[in-house]
C-alpha cells in the first residue's frame, strides 16, 4: 500500500510539473482566447527643405502621421532629415528608412520625385506615400508603381478663398503676393488668390488690387523674404499673401516687427494654420487667415489605406475642397463675421459648381477679363 501511494504521488506531481510549464508557456492571449497582439507597422517619413517643426510642409506632414499613431497605435513612427537636398541624399535618408524596418515611408515635396521613383523600384515591399510630387526619372514623365501613392491639392480653390478673405479685410486696397519657386503648387495658389480678388471685387463691391507680386525663387531665403515684405508694405500694402516656405518666415517677421509699432498689416499664411506663426507679445496674431493643404489629412489618410489594406497604389490623386482636401481654417479670429459669412458663401458656390475656379494661366487670363 505505501508503495502504491508514493507512485500515485509521484504521478500526481509529474503531472503538475507538465501543467505549470504548459502554462508558462502560453501567452496571456492564448491563455485567455484571444488573438496575439499584432505587430506595429513601421512608418517613416524624411523631411524636405527646413526641419521638422517648420510650421509649414513638414510639420503639417509629420502631424498627420503622428496623430494616426496616437489615434490607432498601430503604427510607430520615426523621422529622418536627409544631409542635404540633392537627389542622392534623398535617396540615402530612404534607404535608411527601408533598411531599418519601415514599411510605409512618407515623403512631403516635389524635390521627392526622383527619389521615390528610384527606390520604389528597388524596394516593391516598401509603401510610398508621396505629397504634392509624382514619380519619374527626371523628364517630368510620371512612372507608374504599384507601391506608390500620388497626392496632390488642389491649391487654387485654398488661394481663391483666400483672395475673397483679403479683398473683404484690407483697408489699404492693396495686396501682395510672395512666392516661392515658381513651381505649380506655388502657381496654382496664386492664380487662385489673383481670381478670388476679382470676383470679391464683382460680387461684393471691394476694390482690392494686387500690386506687387513676386517670386523669390527659393523656399528657403528668410531674409529676402522679409526684405520683399518691408517693400510691400512700405508702398502702402496691407495684406501679403506668401507661398514660400521659410521665405515666408520673412514676411511673418517683418509684418510681426511693424504690428509690434502699431502698425496694421497682415499675412495670409500657407499649407497649414499659421495663426500662431504671426503672434506678436500682445498676444494678437498678424496672420488674416491660412490657405490650407490637408498635407495633415493626406499623410493621415494614406497611412490608413495601407495599414487596412486598401492603398491606392500606383494613383495620382487630387485633394479639394469637396473632400475637405484645402481650405481655410475653421477658426479665423482677424476675419469679421461678415467676411466670414460671404467666404461661406462663395466655398458653397464653388462646391454647387457655380464657380469655377482657373487653376492655369491660361484660365485665369480668361477669368480676369
Amino acid at each position: 500500500m505505501k508503495k502504491f501511494l508514493v507512485s500515485l504521488l509521484l504521478v500526481a506531481g509529474f503531472a503538475l510539473l507538465v501543467t505549470g510549464c504548459s502554462s508558462q508557456n502560453n501567452t496571456p492571449a492564448q491563455q485567455n482566447g484571444s488573438e496575439p497582439a499584432k505587430a506595429k507597422v513601421k512608418v517613416g517619413m524624411t523631411t524636405d527643405s527646413g526641419t521638422i517643426d517648420d510650421k509649414s510642409f513638414n510639420q503639417g506632414t509629420w502631424d498627420g502621421t503622428i496623430k494616426y499613431e496616437k489615434d490607432t497605435g498601430a503604427i510607430e513612427t520615426k523621422y529622418l532629415q536627409p544631409s542635404g537636398e540633392q537627389h542622392t541624399d534623398y535617396v540615402n535618408a530612404i534607404n535608411d528608412l527601408a533598411d531599418t524596418g519601415y514599411q510605409i515611408i512618407v515623403t512631403p515635396g516635389f524635390k521627392f520625385e526622383t527619389s521615390v521613383n528610384e527606390t520604389a523600384a528597388k524596394k516593391p515591399d516598401t509603401t510610398f506615400v508621396l505629397i504634392d510630387g509624382q514619380p519619374h526619372n527626371g523628364d517630368f514623365k510620371f512612372v507608374k508603381h504599384n507601391n506608390v501613392v500620388s497626392v496632390f491639392f488642389a491649391e487654387h480653390e485654398a488661394g481663391f478663398l483666400a483672395g475673397v478673405a483679403a479683398a473683404l479685410s484690407s483697408e489699404a486696397g492693396k495686396l501682395g503676393f510672395v512666392g516661392g519657386m515658381e513651381i505649380p503648387p506655388v502657381q496654382r495658389f496664386g492664380w487662385g488668390y489673383q481670381a478670388g480678388v476679382k470676383y470679391a471685387n464683382d460680387k461684393y463691391g471691394t476694390k482690392a488690387n494686387i500690386v506687387k507680386y513676386l517670386y523669390q525663387g527659393t523656399f528657403n531665403d528668410t531674409a529676402a523674404g522679409q526684405t520683399l515684405a518691408a517693400g510691400m508694405y512700405d508702398q502702402g500694402v496691407d495684406v501679403v499673401f506668401h507661398a514660400a516656405g521659410a521665405v515666408g518666415v520673412g514676411v511673418f517677421n517683418e509684418a510681426k516687427q511693424r504690428a509690434e509699432k502699431g502698425k496694421k498689416v497682415y499675412v495670409i499664411g500657407v499649407d497649414v494654420d499659421q495663426f500662431e506663426t504671426g503672434k506678436i507679445s500682445n498676444g494678437k496674431s498678424v496672420t488674416l487667415t491660412s490657405a490650407m493643404k490637408r498635407i495633415d489629412v493626406a499623410a493621415y489618410d494614406y497611412i490608413d489605406a495601407k495599414v487596412k489594406g486598401k492603398f491606392p497604389g500606383g494613383e495620382v490623386i487630387t485633394l479639394s475642397l469637396e473632400n475637405n482636401g484645402v481650405g481655410l481654417p475653421e477658426k479665423n479670429p482677424n476675419l469679421s463675421e461678415d467676411t466670414v459669412k460671404k467666404v461661406e458663401e462663395v466655398k458653397k458656390d464653388i462646391l454647387d459648381k457655380k464657380v469655377k475656379v482657373p487653376g492655369t494661366q491660361q484660365d485665369l487670363d480668361a477669368f480676369l477679363k
